[in-house]
């Protein structure tokens, strides 16, 4: 049974309200970048793979292809190599080679800001396009990742596991001021307290508001 827009609206505000008081309110970006192309190649990297190791690789990565032109002809092979163990190294390997070459030719080397462009470029999904939108262009903008899905799921304000319904469902019922930070608040709330294989309810300031646990007690 679908909770009463009245809880739910009570319930956001009270979350929200919470992580506010808990977490910053800037919108922080654990990937490491200097240039804008920068953070679209590394959120490309963190498909799968932890931030940590993403910033591991990058570190590197940034240093040997210090332009998007490096990237766009960069040895296929090669860059497979600079970029395995981030996982799924073949595929992301050639979606950067050919966004790089798109960025190029169709955006003079620039990155669009609107989402369906960004999304148009080999390999970036809507996680992607809105982590460009966010932290780049400032552009209010909810990222999916697997905190946001898990928690979100945890809490009720969401009850599906596909990252593009459920970016919608929280758009519908956030103010659009907390659609950044939304992000940046849950994954270091996911980190250090509602961990995925061990969450620590008991001492969770958001349990009261949460579905999983009311449910356990």
């Amino acid at each position: 049974m679908a909770e009463k827009p009245n809880t739910i609206n009570t319930k956001v505000k009270n979350v929200l309200s919470l992580l506010d008081s808990i977490y910053p309110t800037e919108d922080k970006c654990y990937l490491h970048y200097s240039k804008p192309y920068e953070l679209l190649i590394a959120t490309m990297l963190s498909a799968q793979c932890t931030d940590d190791r993403v910033n591991m690789v990058t570190d590197k990565l940034f240093k040997k292809y210090t332009s998007l032109n490096d990237f766009a002809s960069a040895n296929l092979k090669e860059l497979e190599k600079d970029i395995h163990s981030t996982g799924f190294y073949h595929n992301k390997a050639k979606n950067i080679i050919s966004a790089s070459q798109q960025l190029l030719s169709d955006y003079n080397g620039e990155l669009p800001s609107d989402i369906d462009k960004l999304t148009g470029l080999a390999g970036v999904g809507r996680k992607t396009a809105n982590v460009v939108r966010t932290h780049i262009f400032h552009i209010p903008s909810i990222v999916v990742d697997t905190h946001v899905k898990r928690i979100s799921n945890k809490l009720g304000f969401v009850n599906c596991d596909d990252p593009v319904k459920i970016e919608f469902q929280l758009m519908d019922i956030f103010p659009q001021d907390h659609w950044g930070r939304y992000n940046t608040q849950i994954i270091a709330h996911g980190r250090t307290i509602c961990k995925a294989r061990k969450p620590d309810c008991e001492n969770c300031l958001l349990n009261k508001d949460c579905d999983y646990y009311q449910s356990t007690i």
